[in-house]
């Protein structure tokens, strides 16, 4: 966390500074896309994000990767430990994890609601013991929990233009969207975990069940029928997406660049997983180097054309769009942490670490 952030926010307290800190650095390790597009916030809201995403991370990590050998027993007794840490921390005990006490700090400071941080460990906890949904009902419900609540997390620390409740039902689609995203993309790397995401029902109406899949990620072999059941679950997702767009106009114009820019930069992974053939059983898609920083120029333009508003301005400016050129001058004036951000996504592997759970987005679940 830069001094400059934490002074703007109002942190003090230099143990808290180093906790918003600690959050930080996991978002620039792991949250790659969520990173980029924080950059683009206004400086004083940033910490609070960052400390959000620490919490969502921390608890993914308990559920998937608290060392390859941990037992169901050893990550719910983890996940027992953080959970009571948060609610300790939330009456206003004291307590040594970073990430809780950033967390908890971010939710005081900006009135989140509670329940959405209760609703998002339920769901963590769920994936403990549940390894495929039947229909796509079951799914979003643990969606709920896993992704749309982080959206709606991020809304007051975000800003609106309109009634929060007005704006929440759209952030919570985005956070479905984001996660939907992952699910795809992640498709293989789940299967290694004994997961599947993807609901039973749409895939048993191309012909696929999991061990079609498993058989694929094994073999390496293709099959029509998979690639029929992942576009139609990109149509799926295509549609949340859709449903989450009108949101982004309802948050402050200083806000509203950060979310199109990941909204944009997250939904066109389904373009690379379909330029990629629908091959996600076998690897991961990824948004090229190039696109990734002209999205992101556009965003940080639209940001600094934000701030210049007057305060009671109730839309995003319009940015016309960049030449080459103009990518090129903006990222020299203001975007050499972008730049660095926009870099750290280039590898492409078939057999990942990162999870497909909770970990969120500016507005939503998403990358990990």
């Amino acid at each position: 966390m830069t001094a400059r952030e934490l002074d703007a926010a109002g942190i003090t307290d230099p143990r808290l500074r180093a906790a918003y800190t600690a959050c930080r650095r996991l978002n620039a390790r792991h949250g790659r896309t969520y990173f980029l597009a924080t950059r683009l916030l206004p400086v004083d809201r940033r910490a609070a994000v960052h400390a959000l995403y620490g919490f969502a991370r921390r608890a993914d990590d308990i559920v998937d990767d608290l060392g390859t050998d941990a037992t169901t027993e050893e990550r719910a007794a983890a996940l027992d430990v953080l959970e009571s840490q948060w609610r300790h921390a939330v009456q206003g005990g004291e307590v040594r994890e970073p990430v809780v006490m950033a967390a908890a700090d971010a939710r005081a400071r900006h009135h989140i609601p509670e329940r959405h941080f209760t609703d998002f460990l339920a769901s963590m906890r769920s994936d403990l013991t549940v390894e495929r949904y039947p229909t796509y009902a079951d799914l979003h419900a643990y969606m709920h929990g896993s992704a749309a609540v982080i959206g709606l997390q991020m809304v007051p620390v975000l800003g609106t233009v309109v009634p929060r409740a007005e704006a929440e039902p759209y952030a919570a689609a985005l956070g479905r969207a984001f996660q939907l995203t992952n699910f795809l993309r992640d498709v293989g790397e789940d299967l290694d975990r004994g997961r599947v995401y993807l609901p039973l029902d749409l895939l048993a109406a191309y012909g696929v069940d999991p061990d079609l899949l498993m058989w694929s990620r094994m073999t390496g072999c293709r099959d029509p029928r998979i690639t029929a059941a992942l576009r139609a679950a990109a149509a799926l997702t295509r549609g949340v997406y859709r449903e989450a767009e009108p949101g982004i106009a309802r948050l402050a114009p200083v806000s509203a660049p950060c979310v199109r820019t990941a909204f944009v930069l997250y939904r066109d992974i389904l373009g690379a997983i379909e330029r990629d053939g629908y091959a996600a059983v076998h690897r991961r898609a990824v948004v090229g180097r190039r696109r990734r920083a002209a999205v992101a120029a556009r965003g940080l333009a639209a940001a600094l054309a934000a701030r210049t508003l007057p305060g009671g301005a109730l839309t995003t400016p319009v940015v016309p769009a960049l030449s080459r050129t103009d990518v090129r001058r903006t990222w020299a004036r203001n975007g050499a942490e972008l730049d660095r951000a926009t870099g750290a996504t280039e590898t492409t592997s078939t057999t990942g670490t990162t999870s497909t759970t909770g970990t969120a987005g500016p507005a939503g679940g998403g990358e990990r």
